[in-house]
């Protein structure tokens, strides 16, 4: 989906609000004692700070109140989120935590919906909540719970599948300017804008999520990634109504492997090069995902007329189900997912070093491998490829300013 920018003008202005939650990391921990340990380590209950966990009380300050008593603690702190539901507004949850060694903020559940974001649109800014500038944090679930964003009541509000200037609706869960961060074991349903929203980060592991929104949502993309280093993404399920992963610019060393993806728009690197200054995108390595009833399998994305230029290079997608998948395999450099685009120039980002192997499955339109590059792609490959069309006649491939290299198997045939 295309507005992605809006996170890099967030990340600046979290960059300034961020000296708050910074000095009140070395306030007095004397609130840990009260609060318990858990095998000498100070553990605290945000109910012991007035939540109430009831689906109907506005928990937004309690909550806030028990992170910045845990976040001035020292040592292996842990933040209890009880099994409930907790109604809660936008909220920070903000270091640098400097006495503690790890955080970990861990949700329970009993039922379904643990956190429930307000539907209340005036309430928002850019995100409903923010984990940011935390060493070593975790952030885990148990017994499914569940980021309800409750975002059915904004989508009819979200016109930037249509508009460039559009307003964009608050993200569920943006982690900004972490170091060694963990995400495991969490659920993500009905978010108002993106699920997760990955910003400057490094060393990310992301593993047991289940995201999901109806196909028709708009702009619901799964996990977002931007200006990271070092992320892995494993064993999750993504269903929802825009790319169920999507890679933004500068991004290096991204893993992705056993995901199923569907419904949505699939796993997509871009789109990239719309914007002054993007990064480049470096070693990305997606394998053994299923793909079922998507849009696109896997596609790289970059404008036209890109103001400045930038690198997508190196990556490797390999070991790929397609279950009836609209377009499997794509690189397309000339993006544009408005009615009136200009086609003056070509794309300002160069791809080199791609790799496509072994990767079956069914086609629902015949054309499954679609190379449409601007200045010419350079070394592509495709090994071991199986792609029937799931209709009449046979599967085909359609390149444009690309000469791609061929191993082993091809089905559809390769392009002259």
């Amino acid at each position: 989906m295309e507005a992605r920018q809006r996170l890099l003008v967030a990340f600046v202005a979290l960059c300034a609000a961020a000296v708050g939650p910074a000095a009140a990391s070395s306030s007095s921990s004397s609130a840990v004692t009260t609060a318990g340990s858990y095998h000498g380590n100070p553990t605290f209950n945000a109910k012991s700070y007035g939540a109430k966990g009831n689906g109907a009380n506005d928990d937004t300050k309690p909550l806030m109140s028990a992170w910045k008593a845990a976040c001035s603690a020292a040592g292996a702190v842990t933040l209890v989120i009880p099994p409930g539901t907790y109604y809660i507004g936008p909220v920070q949850f903000h270091g640098p935590c400097t006495k503690a060694t790890t955080m970990t903020f861990l949700l329970q559940a009993s039922n379904a919906g643990t956190l429930k974001a307000a539907t209340d649109l005036k309430r928002f800014g850019n995100d409903w909540i923010e984990f940011g500038w935390v060493n070593h944090l975790t952030v885990s679930g148990q017994n499914g719970a569940t980021f309800d964003g409750q975002g059915a009541a904004s989508w009819p509000f979200n016109k930037c599948p249509i508009r460039k200037d559009c307003k964009v609706l608050p993200t569920s869960v943006l982690f900004v300017n972490n170091d060694n961060l963990v995400v495991q074991n969490v659920a993500s349903v009905n978010s108002k804008f993106f699920h997760f929203a990955l910003l400057q980060n490094r060393n990310v592991r992301m593993t047991g999520m289940k995201i999901s929104a109806p196909e028709s949502s708009p702009n619901t993309d799964g996990i977002h990634i931007e200006r990271c280093a070092g992320v892995v993404i494993a064993d999750t399920t993504i269903g929802t109504g825009d790319d169920c992963i999507s890679i933004g610019q500068g991004n290096d060393n991204i893993e992705v492997s056993r995901v199923h993806c569907g419904p949505g728009h699939g796993m997509s690197v871009g789109s990239l090069g719309r914007y002054v200054g993007e990064g480049d995108v470096t070693r990305i390595h997606v394998r053994d995902m299923t793909f079922q009833g998507t849009m696109n399998g896997v596609r790289i994305k970059t404008w036209e007329n890109s103001p400045t230029k930038s690198v997508a290079a190196h990556m490797l997608f390999e070991n790929l189900v397609m279950k009836d998948v609209q377009n499997p395999i794509i690189i397309d450099q000339k993006y544009c997912p408005y009615y009136n685009c200009e086609h003056k120039y070509v794309s300002g980002v160069s791809i080199k070093d791609v790799q496509f192997k072994n990767i079956k499955g069914t086609a629902t339109t015949p054309v499954a491998v679609l190379l449409r590059c601007g200045v010419p792609c350079q070394g592509v490959v495709l090994q071991d490829v199986d792609l029937r069309y799931k209709g009449q006649g046979v599967a085909s491939s359609k390149c444009e300013n690309v000469k791609a290299k061929y191993g082993g198997y091809q089905n559809p045939k390769p392009c002259p």
